[in-house]
């Protein structure tokens, strides 16, 4: 191989790996944007409710994915598209809370949206 050959081959390498990186890093950087919804559920004494299931809808595919609530209540939904609008509600025994929404206007990474049970379920 030429010197003039070898100094191509070397450039045309450290341009490649150079693309690669700053995919991967834009690939980063949508992972970073992703979002995440977290509350705790509550019942009408405003005491936390144990195994609730809260579900939560993506309202652009109209996709819905269930949590149930931990000991204390809380419930976590991890790796929202920050595009999206999200309805979410909880719902135990015979009773729900009111739909909320995570709006892709709030700009937020995590957002605390906390649900009570006090409706009546149809």
């Amino acid at each position: 191989m030429t010197t003039r050959n070898r100094r191509l081959f070397l450039v045309g390498t450290a341009a490649l790996l150079l693309l690669a990186s700053l995919a991967g890093a834009q690939g980063n950087k949508k992972d970073t944007q992703l979002r995440a919804v977290r509350g705790v559920v509550t019942d009408k004494s405003d005491k936390p409710v144990q195994n609730s299931v809260v579900f939560l809808k993506n309202l652009r595919t109209n996709v819905v994915i269930s949590h149930f609530t931990d000991a204390d209540g809380s419930y976590r939904f991890t790796g929202l598209d920050p595009n999206a609008d999200y309805e979410i509600h909880a719902e135990a025994n015979d009773e729900k809370s009111a739909s909320r929404t995570a709006t892709s206007l709030d700009s937020r990474k995590e957002i605390t949206l906390n649900l009570k049970l006090d409706r009546k379920k149809n």
